[in-house]
């Protein structure tokens, strides 16, 4: 299956990032022990069409960040570095929240897209992943796809490109995901890249929607052990950290805060 993408390609040159731990890029890291992530990936497919050096690009996500924290302190950089390109994903943390509601969010969502498009060139905007496989966060499916609904309609109004990825169904499988089922693994990172990629109108090396190989067979017993084991080594730590009120993002600054050349 192949996405649809924008015609012509717009020649990109400079890129900025918003967003959280997706979008740093958690769950893949690089061989210095910083994560590289989609945004990152996506990054290196649009310097590769421009001369050496000549394109630029700044990360200013931070795992863990709510919707209004990154609104008030990445946007206005955003906006400040005014790239040809942002994406922007912000709300997940909100959403999955307890007594979160997904109009409200999706209202001061648009307030920071209409912000973001007086400055940017090229706002992308990115749904959530279907939680359906998510054992704590599957019964949030409704909500999420509540929140996605706005986003798209927000996307429509002010002519914004749009990363789906709950239509990706390459990254239901579980090897897309890393060990603690919340973010992506190095290759559900890939696929994100490769995905947003052909939307902006770029060829990409490979096939997002590629099949994985076939796994051995799995018995229910082996899901119980793995559940049980996640939730001991990733679920109970992340309900600690929540009524502890204590976000990863603490004490995290941007991994890129510069418009830097690659």
């Amino acid at each position: 299956m192949t996405a649809e993408t924008t015609s012509p390609a717009p020649d990109f040159t400079s890129y900025a990032a918003v967003g959280d731990s997706f979008t740093e890029g958690v769950g893949d890291p690089g061989p210095d022990g910083a994560f590289v992530g989609w945004a990152d990936r996506l990054a290196v497919l649009l310097a590769d069409r421009q001369p050496e050096h000549a394109f630029r690009y700044a990360n200013l996500a931070v795992r863990g960040k709510l919707l209004d924290q990154i609104v008030a302190d990445q946007v206005p950089r955003a906006r400040e570095l005014s790239p040809d390109l942002v994406t922007f994903c912000a709300g997940g943390n909100d959403v999955i929240r307890p007594g979160t509601d997904p109009d409200d969010l999706a209202e001061r969502f648009e307030k920071a897209v209409t912000a973001l498009t007086s400055d940017v060139g090229t706002v992308v905007l990115t749904t959530g992943f279907d939680t359906r496989g998510v054992p704590v966060l599957k019964h949030l499916r409704g909500k999420v796809a509540t929140y996605n609904g706005h986003v798209r309609a927000i996307a429509d109004r002010y002519g914004c490109p749009v990363l789906d990825l709950w239509s990706l169904r390459s990254v239901q499988d579980r090897r897309a995901w890393d060990a603690d089922r919340l973010h992506l693994s190095a290759e559900g990172h890939t696929r994100v890249a490769l995905r947003a990629g052909q939307i902006l109108g770029v060829e990409v090396p490979a096939d997002p929607d590629e099949a994985w190989p076939t796994l051995p067979p799995r018995t229910p017993l082996d899901g119980r052990r793995d559940d049980i084991q996640w939730a001991r080594e990733y679920l109970v730590p992340w309900i600690g950290r929540r009524l502890r009120g204590v976000s990863s993002g603490d004490h995290v600054s941007a991994k890129r805060p510069d418009l830097l050349p690659l």
